[in-house]
């Protein structure tokens, strides 16, 4: 296993500002094969998707090779890759799909633990369809959400289960494998939110139990825009609202308008990126994307066992960030200070910390923290130990005034 950080920085330009970014989970620094990738495709002819003339066949060629990309990311089917704007925007579109179906008495279970995305959507289709919203809570005082949290909620009633692969806010991560398995006994189908999950951790749709999974390349190096996968089967049973002359093929009929072609190209290059993460591994993409996730997870677990000391060696602050099993994400508070003021004083300093409740909202509430949040550290592939000195230094000076 080779994971070598200091040519990994160098190939993203915007560390050159000198900024230490632990923003990740907000939306990570782009390398640059994946900033030629999105130029190459807009400097070259570039039309609708055809196979007759060369700008045809162009953005034939990079929805292609997109899908491909992100079947091997996740473990899925190209043919069951849809494309949207953000994943916000899938799922909301994909609530409307399914709720169709709903009736009245029918029952849609979300979870506190997650991000508004994959709450809202659901519960304003379940109003508009008469459907009933259960709620699973997680425990405030260890970061977890468990399956018996989950079942707790669940009957015959049950059409879907949403839950989040990684909490955005506090890194939890549910077995997601269980209460997948739990949704399908009750006759439910099981959409995950692995928009955080995806930076941190080798997916695969058909182990994790998914019906449905969306992510956002940005997280993970790449453009910004959405992506679900599903089973292509199951895509054949959907049918969302589209335009008459849209072709009713899978999954074309869930792509409203034309594809963002350049943001395409570059998120399949940055899977590629992200398959040569480990420099050493060999094989197909898929097995060099399964490499490169354990070198990673190697290498963020050693700057995450950093933060969390160095944090513990500070007096004042409050972490909560707690789940046996969690992304290099945590979330600060402070006894005596405010993290705005943190975030602020720590920018001035050229770490960027961001303070907030990063749209959960209701995981931010159930911790007692309302709609402020906290002080949220993530890690990124290209953070190094330099970064975690200069923040827990900067944290120290800052509590120390």
């Amino acid at each position: 296993m080779t994971f070598d950080i200091t040519a990994l920085r160098s190939q993203f330009p915007a560390l050159a500002a000198g900024v230490a970014h632990f923003d990740g989970p907000g939306g990570t620094q782009t390398p640059e094969p994946v900033i030629r990738a999105i130029a190459d495709a807009l400097a070259n002819p570039l039309s609708n998707r055809g196979h007759t003339a060369p700008g045809e066949r162009n953005a034939e060629t990079i929805v292609t090779e997109a899908r491909r990309a992100l079947a091997d990311l996740l473990g899925a089917r190209p043919s069951g890759i849809v494309f949207g704007r953000s994943a916000t925007q899938l799922t909301y579109d994909f609530s409307r799909t399914l709720a169709k179906t709903w009736a009245p008495g029918d029952e849609v279970v979300v979870t506190r633990l997650d991000h508004d995305a994959n709450i809202r959507p659901w519960v304003q289709a379940a109003a508009q369809a008469g459907a009933t919203v259960r709620w699973a809570d997680f425990d405030p005082a260890t970061g977890e959400l468990t399956v018996d949290d989950v079942r707790a909620v669940l009957s015959g009633r049950t059409r879907l289960v949403a839950v989040t692969a990684a909490s955005n806010l506090i890194g939890t991560r549910p077995a997601i494998p269980e209460i997948a398995r739990l949704a399908h006994e009750a006759g439910a189908l099981a959409y995950v939110d692995g928009v955080h999950h995806t930076a941190h951790s080798l997916v695969d749709l058909e182990s994790l139990g998914a019906d449905f999974y969306v992510c956002s390349p940005y997280k993970f190096l790449g453009p910004h825009h959405g992506v679900l996968a599903a089973r292509p089967e199951l895509l054949e049973t959907l049918w969302p609202d589209k335009l008459l002359p849209s072709t009713d093929a899978v999954p074309e009929r869930f792509e409203l308008g034309t594809l963002p072609y350049e943001f395409l190209a570059g998120t399949r290059a940055a899977v590629d990126f992200l398959a040569g993460l480990d420099t050493a591994a060999a094989g197909g993409r898929r097995e060099r994307l399964a490499a490169a996730c354990t070198a990673l997870e190697a290498h963020e677990h050693v700057l995450r066992t950093q933060i969390d000391k160095g944090l513990a060696a500070l007096d004042g602050v409050v972490v909560h960030s707690r789940a046996a099993d969690r992304t290099p994400t945590v979330l600060l508070t402070f006894e005596q200070h405010s993290t705005v003021d943190a975030y602020a004083f720590l920018a001035e300093r050229g770490v960027h910390a961001p303070s907030g409740s990063f749209y959960a909202i209701e995981a931010s509430r159930r911790l007692g923290l309302g709609d402020t949040g906290g002080l949220r550290v993530g890690l990124a592939p290209y953070n190094s130990a330099e970064d975690v000195d200069r923040l827990l230094t900067g944290l120290s000076d800052f509590l120390a005034r």
